[in-house]
């Protein structure tokens, strides 16, 4: 397996929808999500791939900006890796290549929010040395 990390083009993030569609439980058309991501690209949103070999296995969106509390962060969404190559350290290599690409662009922290369901991502998360500073709300209109 030769596995690649990189930033993937903006004219390519649809070919993430797939991945993001598994991620979550509540599962959004392929329509909507590629409405939602042709206008994150223009935002502060970059999308973090992993390919094995010319398959696309993983994926992390990085949203930059500034906080009060934090200074220059990232927050990594949507983190997912097909399940045939987890428990095989490729999250933390992932994860260590976002940390120094994040880095070269003067990211200080990174945050992240992660499903009140999905246990293994707590550990791994913990594991990673996050700490958890609150809870996430959602109001819908």
């Amino acid at each position: 397996m030769s596995f690649r990390f990189k930033i993937l083009d903006k004219s390519q993030i649809n070919e993430v929808i797939p991945l993001v569609q598994e991620l979550s439980a509540h599962k959004v058309s392929e329509a909507i999500l590629k409405e939602r991501f042709a206008e994150m690209v223009t935002q502060n949103y970059e999308c973090a791939v992993i390919y094995d070999n010319d398959k696309l296995i993983g994926v992390s969106g990085l949203w930059f900006c500034t906080r009060h509390y934090a200074g220059k962060t990232v927050e990594i969404d949507h983190v997912y890796i097909e399940s045939v190559y987890r428990g095989k350290g490729l999250g933390k290599q992932f994860l260590n290549w976002i940390y120094d690409y994040v880095k070269t662009k003067g990211c200080t922290t990174v945050e992240l929010n992660t499903y009140v369901q999905n246990y293994p991502s707590h550990k791994f998360y913990y594991n990673e040395g996050f700490e958890i500073l609150g809870y996430h709300f959602l109001k819908k209109f």
